[in-house]
């Protein structure tokens, strides 16, 4: 079974810059792509860690003595090496979103092209689902959500058909939520709006954007001096939280400075810019089109 076909991979091990000996973390297992790649580097004393909260996943698993795959939200990052005796590492590589896996799975709700089940929690052990979501939350709530987390301009007008559609039936289905929002989707855009819609539902029923902020501000953390990070994300909300906070520190974007005018920032830029994926990848991955590749070293404490 093809998992997930993993984007822009040389360039994020390049960008890991791997010791042999050294102890890595792969947040965002999925398929396994990076850590084979990562694994093939490693010699016998190296040692890789693995995150996936789906349990999908964990069929993926490599058999392999240096390599140990954790069954949790890459926000419990700290903990989770703690408890295996580690505290620090040399680099952490996160590639966000969803893997080919979760939207090719009609039954998870992720793909707006299949009928089924309007689920989107990439860990299923969790209780919300999105069908929760659009059947409960007030007009409010959800054009909140449909504007911070889809960027839709017409977020008002979906949440309130959304909001008409439940009181004579409940959403229960990907094509019922489609059907919600029929006539509010833009002719030659009907694509475009529905994976704005899904994708603000998806960031709201698993936090995602607040998970993010507590992995990177733990990676710092741990992190040895010189040790990198390496991040895709695939779209301007996750994208502008690196950026912001590789560049500051913080995710606001707000350089501080000491008293002698020195910039405080724990991280130093490898990318001045996001990297992006080259036109024969483009070619042969259309999920790389979006991908945006950010790498950082932490600067010596």
């Amino acid at each position: 079974m093809n998992y997930h076909r993993p984007v822009m991979l040389n360039e994020c091990i390049e960008g890991l810059n791997i010791r042999p000996d050294g102890v890595y973390v792969d947040v965002t297992f999925g398929g396994g792509g990076h850590s084979r790649a990562i694994m093939e580097v490693l010699n016998e004393c190296g040692r890789l860690y693995a995150f996936d909260q789906d349990a999908d996943a964990m069929a993926n698993a490599i058999e392999d003595s240096r390599f140990e795959l954790i069954h949790e939200n890459f926000r419990y990052l700290k903990s989770f090496l703690r408890l295996r005796g580690v505290r620090r590492v040399n680099g952490i590589i996160a590639d966000l979103g969803v893997s080919s896996h979760q939207f090719d799975v009609a039954e998870r709700g992720f793909s707006t092209r299949q009928n089924g089940e309007l689920d989107l929690r990439m860990d299923r052990r969790q209780e919300m689902t999105a069908r929760d979501l659009v059947n409960n939350a007030d007009e409010a709530e959800l054009t909140k959500i449909l504007r911070m987390y889809g960027e839709l301009p017409n977020a008002y007008q979906m949440a309130k058909a959304i909001v008409r559609y439940r009181a004579e039936k409940s959403i229960d289905t990907t094509f019922d939520l489609r059907e919600a929002v029929s006539h509010h989707l833009p002719r030659g855009m009907e694509n475009k709006y529905l994976a704005m819609l899904f994708q603000a539902l998806r960031i709201e029923v698993n936090g995602e954007l607040e998970a993010l902020k507590a992995m990177l501000q733990q990676a710092v953390e741990i992190l040895e001096p010189q040790g990198r990070l390496v991040v895709m994300s695939y779209h301007s909300l996750e994208d502008r939280l690196v950026k912001n906070f590789f560049k500051t520190g913080n995710f606001e974007g707000e350089l501080k400075k000491d008293f002698y005018g020195n910039p405080i920032v724990p991280l130093k830029l490898v990318t001045r810019k996001a990297v992006v994926a080259s036109e024969t990848e483009l070619q042969e991955n259309n999920r790389a089109r979006s991908a945006k590749l950010r790498v950082a070293e932490r600067c010596a404490e």
